[in-house]
């Protein structure tokens, strides 16, 4: 039987690269999107085309009932989670912390950092030995502005991502001795659509020339990292924060 992993966020950017590397690696995928079933489904299509595992399903990680739902989905379908990945997330327009709404702040932990909660707490319940699991992997996508702060920009999404790492260090400790192995990547500047959601179209052109490696990441190159982490060749890894920024 294939291993399953469920990728939040996995319609578009790295959520959708690190799906088709993992289907290509042997596991049964569950492409999550919030709205855009499109994208979702044309995902699901490459993987299947290739001879693999796929299925879509719809939940915004910040609803809990919705992410219940798309767990039990995912057991009909598939049986055990053997992994996670936290990927789905959300920015917004850029602007100064006097300048924030209460409603964008709200939003923005909810995704962030409820969702990745709520999304955890289930693999959990599922993989841990503790309740008849036989283990798995969880990996959390952070971000370099988890270290760098983004003043001027998106404080509040650095925050958010702030909390997911420190998230990371207490699951990875907390579940450790029960089979599950808890990790995360911090993305830099990587080529993905999420800049123009914020506001910054330009942003990985404008910003590449500050990264000590001279140039944005791409997503596969992410979502490299993140097979790493689920894989066996990171067994005796947990409770990392993996830097995938180019050195910056």
């Amino acid at each position: 039987m294939s291993q399953v992993v469920l990728i939040t966020g996995a319609s578009r950017g790295i959520g959708a690269a690190t799906a088709l590397l993992a289907a290509r690696q042997g596991y049964a995928v569950a492409v999550n999107y919030t709205a855009n079933s499109l994208a979702a489904d044309e995902v699901v299509r490459q993987i299947r085309q290739a001879g693999g595992q796929a299925m879509a399903v719809q939940a915004d990680v910040a609803v809990e009932a919705q992410v219940v739902a798309m767990f039990e989905k995912v057991d009909a379908k598939f049986g055990r989670l053997s992994a996670l990945v936290n990927n789905a997330g959300v920015v917004d327009q850029t602007t100064r912390v006097e300048a924030i709404t209460l409603q964008r702040l709200q939003r923005m932990f909810e995704v962030n950092v409820f969702g990745s909660f709520l999304c955890a707490r289930e693999a959990v319940r599922r993989m841990s030995t503790r309740h008849g699991g036989s283990g798995g992997a969880i990996v959390n996508v952070s971000s370099a502005a988890a270290r760098l702060g983004s003043p001027g920009q998106y404080v509040d999404y650095a925050a958010a991502k702030g909390a997911i790492d420190t998230f990371t260090l207490g699951l990875a400790r907390e579940v450790a001795a029960e089979g599950i192995r808890v990790n995360a990547v911090r993305p830099g500047i990587i080529d993905t659509d999420i800049h123009a959601s914020g506001g910054l179209p330009d942003r990985v052109r404008d910003l590449a020339p500050q990264v000590p490696m001279q140039r944005a990441g791409s997503a596969e190159e992410v979502a490299a990292s993140i097979a790493w982490l689920l894989g066996d060749g990171a067994s005796y890894t947990t409770g990392a924060l993996l830097d995938v920024a180019g050195g910056r």
